[in-house]
C-alpha cells in the first residue's frame, strides 16, 4: 500500500499533471463565460433579429401537459430547439478559441525553431589523419 502511495504522489507532484488540473480549472470556468456570452448576449440578441423571438424558449411541443385543475398530472414532451442552439453556437465559440490558440502556438513555436535552423551550417569536421595523408600522397603523384 506505501508502494502505491509513493507512486500516486509522485505522479500527482509532476508539473504536467499540475499544468493539466490548471488546465482542467480555467478551461471549466471559460466554458461558465462561453454559456453566459451565448444564453444571455448572443441568444436574446439572435431572437431580436430574427422578430423578438426568445430562442432559449424556442420548443417544439410533441405532447402538450396534462392538467387535473392545477396540477400538473403528465409533463409535456417538447424538443428544446433554443437549448439545442445555444449549445452548438457554445461549442463553435469554444472550438474556435480553442483553434486560435493552436494556431498561435504553433506558429510561435515555428518561429522559435526557426532561427536556431537558419543559424550558420557547423564548419565540416576536420579531416582525420589517414584523409591528410592520403591527400599527400594524391598531391605528390599529380605532381610527378
Amino acid at each position: 500500500m506505501k508502494k502505491i502511495a509513493k507512486e500516486f504522489k509522485d505522479f500527482i507532484s509532476r508539473g504536467n499533471v499540475m499544468d493539466m488540473a490548471v488546465g482542467v480549472i480555467v478551461g471549466g470556468a471559460f466554458g461558465k463565460i462561453t454559456s453566459s456570452l451565448v444564453n444571455d448576449v448572443f441568444m436574446p440578441f439572435l431572437g431580436w433579429i430574427i422578430g423578438d423571438i426568445d430562442l432559449t424558449a424556442l420548443n417544439i411541443t410533441l405532447s402538450p401537459a396534462v392538467m387535473e385543475g392545477e396540477t400538473v398530472v403528465k409533463e409535456a414532451v417538447v424538443v428544446g430547439i433554443g437549448s439545442f442552439l445555444a449549445a452548438i453556437i457554445d461549442f463553435l465559440l469554444i472550438a474556435l478559441v480553442v483553434f486560435l490558440f493552436v494556431k498561435a502556438v504553433n506558429t510561435a513555436r515555428s518561429k522559435l525553431e526557426k532561427p536556431a535552423e537558419e543559424e550558420a551550417p557547423a564548419a565540416p569536421p576536420e579531416p582525420s589523419n589517414e584523409e591528410k595523408l592520403l591527400t599527400e600522397i594524391r598531391d605528390l603523384l599529380k605532381n610527378k
